[in-house]
């Protein structure tokens, strides 16, 4: 299971989004629209607060980014990172 959060990206989140410390961003599944994911079927969406159990999470900067209990499964087949792109953060998945 491997969740990775550069510092760049986190810094635009925190920018982008009005993110303070102490603040969780919950990445999640859905089936229809979001962001493209390379699991077939699913796409990403995200949100700011705390649902659920956290299954897999990184902290930077006080931010803690997480995957709940219920949607850690997709990790189990890909890793998920996330980098800053020229004008905005890219989501890169790499199957197992």
């Amino acid at each position: 299971m491997s969740l990775q959060i550069t510092e760049e990206a986190a810094k635009w989140y925190m920018d982008e989004m009005g993110l303070e410390k102490g603040d969780y961003v919950q990445f999640f599944l859905k089936i229809y629209g979001g962001i493209q994911t390379e699991h077939p079927n699913y796409f990403l969406g995200i949100s700011v607060g705390l649902d659920g159990e956290i299954g897999v999470n990184q902290q930077i900067e006080g931010i803690t980014f997480y995957f709940n209990e219920k949607d850690a499964w997709f990790l189990d087949e890909y890793d998920m990172k996330v980098v800053m792109g020229k004008d905005e953060v890219e989501y890169q998945f790499t199957k197992k």
